[in-house]
């Protein structure tokens, strides 16, 4: 099990790769999130995809080509590329602002990590999507922003919302009303945590870096 990180580009809306790869880490170009990697000058491990957005087809021992016609989206194939090769976190970029149905995707896709144990953050323009399953998720003193919650499981038990604006205590969210959205940081050391269902939750991009434990 590798415990660095796995890069996923696609071939969204470009908001900035605002990371710099270390050594263990995974670059994997998804399509014409080739096209990305090579604005920002990094060079992807693996690039992987049907390249049907790409319109060309790159060369090179670490294409891995994929028909146009298959159950998994090219993003799909990267994460399981990256699950193969023992990561188990996940930055995703570039995979929202374009089409609704592939954003909705990768949300689907954060989840399957999480009900394998693993963890993915989606990158939006400003903000960060994660999902977790009967864990939590902790902060360190953030003095503002919004952090939205949501059940993406049909229901979630045992929901707690500690120090931040609007509290919740041994709650129950469903999938079918968003009682959880634009809940705010205080300034407070926070926690969300979730004894039974799967969480959807959305922060600020600034925020990743305050994360305490998850």
């Amino acid at each position: 099990m590798n415990k660095n990180i796995c890069y996923i580009v696609g071939a969204g809306e470009n908001y900035g790769l605002d990371f710099e790869p270390e050594r263990g880490d995974l670059v994997i170009a998804a399509d014409a999130g080739l096209r990305r990697i090579e604005e920002k000058g990094i060079k992807p491990d693996l690039i992987a995809g049907d390249f049907d957005t790409l319109q060309y087809i790159p060369q090179g021992e670490n294409v891995l080509r994929m028909p146009p016609e298959k159950d998994d989206t090219d993003t799909a194939v990267a994460l399981k590329e990256g699950i193969r090769a023992g990561y188990t976190t996940f930055h995703i970029y570039c995979g929202t602002g374009g089409r609704i149905d592939h954003t909705i995707a990768n949300l689907q896709l954060l989840a399957y990590l999480s009900a394998r144990g693993m963890r993915g953050f989606l990158f939006d323009k400003d903000s960060v999507f994660t999902v977790f399953e009967n864990t939590g998720l902790a902060f360190d003193k953030i003095e503002d922003g919004y952090v939205s919650v949501f059940s993406w499981s049909e229901r979630s038990t045992g929901v707690y919302l500690e120090n931040l604006k609007y509290e919740l205590h041994d709650a129950v969210l469903t999938n079918s009303f968003p009682l959880g959205v634009s809940n705010e940081f205080i300034g407070k050391k926070s926690r969300i945590t979730v004894e039974c269902g799967t969480l959807l939750v959305n922060f600020p991009k600034s925020a990743l870096g305050r994360i305490l434990s998850c």
